[in-house]
This record gives C-alpha cells, sequence and structure tokens, in this order.
C-alpha cells in the first residue's frame, strides 16, 4: 500500500475537510485531548468550535489522520484500519 506522510503542523488539513468528517455528534473524538493546548482550554461545546480549535492549532488533531478514498479514520485504530 502507498502511503503520503504529512506533518500535520506544517501542512494541516484544511477546515472542509475538517467538516466532511468531524461527526456532529461526537466532535470530541477528533481532537487530541492529552494534548497540553486543549487542557488549557474550555471544552467545545460544537463541532464548529471544536473545529475553529483544529484549524487554529492543528496540534489539536487527533492523530494518525488515515485517508483512503472519501473516508478518514482519526487515532490510532486497528480494527478501522482494516
Amino acid at each position: 500500500m502507498d502511503v503520503e506522510e504529512r506533518d500535520i503542523n506544517k501542512n494541516p488539513p484544511d477546515r472542509t475537510f475538517l467538516e466532511r468528517h468531524v461527526d456532529e455528534e461526537n466532535f470530541l473524538d477528533f481532537v487530541s485531548k492529552r494534548s497540553p493546548v486543549f487542557k488549557a482550554r474550555p471544552l467545545p461545546r460544537s463541532k464548529e468550535e471544536a473545529i475553529d480549535l483544529m484549524v487554529e492549532q492543528p496540534n489539536l488533531i487527533r492523530r494518525p489522520v488515515l485517508v483512503r478514498g472519501s473516508k478518514a479514520v482519526f487515532g490510532f485504530d486497528k480494527e478501522r484500519y482494516r
């Protein structure tokens, strides 16, 4: 399988990508909650607020992000990678 590796801080996903793939109901599952930046802020209350934070601070995006076709998986999830 060919893989393109991308540094999320140097070349972050744009707002359109995040809006397409971040779930409306489970938006916090797409944010790296262990990040010191995340811990220093109040929890986002909506998908829009979560995306605003991710666009402002790409380091808050849960990694890795695996993209295949029109699907994206945020964070390591061996079962979903299959």
